[in-house]
This record gives structure tokens, sequence and C-alpha cells, in this order.
């Protein structure tokens, strides 16, 4: 049986959306965000150093507004079954976020994903203080957990896929067996073993061979 551990990107990747720029708009900072977030996932900005300056602008948000945000989340098509496949195969699945639990949490658990792991957006009173709770997951994180899910679940490296977008994908991606770009950045196409530019993660299958 085949078994692998697939890890995915979460905002633009695993989800249609910046989850820092659904956020921003019930701020007013959209265009500002955007701004660096476009700049960060090229590798212009520490990636760091840009999350604190775009959720310095989210400085007064409630609970509802973020609310309101995350509903408008949009699960990219085919992740779904991407999912399903590799759970047929024994196989594993997990998420790394640049972005953060209140958005990713509930829609983990909704398709099903193994692990996940993400920012934390700190409150204070149920309002948001403009600050990160706790260390940022950068591109170091995201290869860290890879390789500690891998590891924790007697999964050889070889058999990892890392799927992602932006200059925060590219360490994971390094790390993987497989590295996977999606709809990708110019950097992370020179460095994934393969670029998918349609924006349907189902086409990740034939990849591992669950699809002809």
């Amino acid at each position: 049986m085949r078994r692998f551990l697939v890890v995915l990107d979460v905002d633009s990747t695993l989800i249609e959306n910046e989850v820092i720029e659904l956020l921003a708009s019930e701020a007013g900072s959209l265009e500002r965000v955007a701004a660096i977030t476009e700049e960060a996932m090229n590798g212009r900005l520490d990636f760091a150093e840009s999350l604190r300056a775009r959720v310095a602008t989210l400085e007064g948000l409630t609970a509802q507004d973020v609310s309101t945000a995350v509903s408008r989340i949009t699960v990219t098509p085919g992740a779904r079954e991407l999912i399903d496949a590799v759970h047929a195969e024994g196989g594993l699945v997990g998420a790394v976020a640049g972005g953060f639990h209140e958005a990713i949490d509930a829609l983990a658990r909704e398709l099903g994903l193994d692990h996940w792991q993400a920012n934390r957006l700190e409150t204070r009173d149920g309002v948001l203080t403009g600050k990160v709770d706790g260390p940022v997951v950068d591109a170091a994180a995201k290869a860290r957990a890879l390789r500690h899910w891998a590891a924790d679940n007697r999964i050889p490296a070889r058999q990892t896929v890392a799927i992602g977008d932006g200059a925060n994908d590219l360490e994971m991606i390094h790390a993987a067996g497989l590295g996977v770009g999606f709809d990708a950045k110019q950097a992370v196409r020179d460095a994934a073993h393969v670029h998918i530019g349609t924006r349907d993660l189902s086409q990740v299958l034939p990849l591992l061979g669950l699809r002809g």
C-alpha cells in the first residue's frame, strides 16, 4: 500500500484566499496589506517581519470581524479529492499556514486533516491587539513541521510531498521527497520538482500514482 505524507501551504494553495487580506478588508487596510503580501510571497521581504507589519494593521478588530472574514474562505477545487485519495491509500495530509489558527482550525477539522500548524492572533478582551501570539510560522517552521510529522508517523522522506506557492514554502519544498509548485511564484516554480498551473489540487494525484 502506498503511504504518503502530503503537506500543503494554506493561503492561495489549500484555499483560494489570503486570510490576512480578508481580515485587512474588515480593518480597512487591504491595499497596504496586499502590497506587503505580494512582496513577501516573492521573497523580497522577510516573512516574519512582513507578517507582523500586516497584523499590526488589524488592531481593534473584534471576534465578529474575524468570523465575518473567515466566512469568506473558499476551499481550492480538488482539495477534498486529494485529501480523500491520500487517506484511502493509508496516507496522511497536513497543512502549514503563514496565516492563522482562527481561520484554519474549523476548516482543518471539516476537511479531515491529520495535522496542521498556523500562527495565532493575540487578543485582549476579545479584540485583536495587532500582534502575533507566539513565534511566527515561517519557512523554517514549515520545513520542521513536515520533517516532524513524517518522523512521528514513520514515513520516509521520499514519501513526503510539499505543495506551495510562495517564497515562504521554499524550505519545505526542498525538504520533501516531492516538491510541487501550485500556481506559484517564479522562485517556487524554479525550485519545485514539478509545477501545476491549473488551480485544481486533484492534479497532484497522478504525480502520486493515485490517478491515471
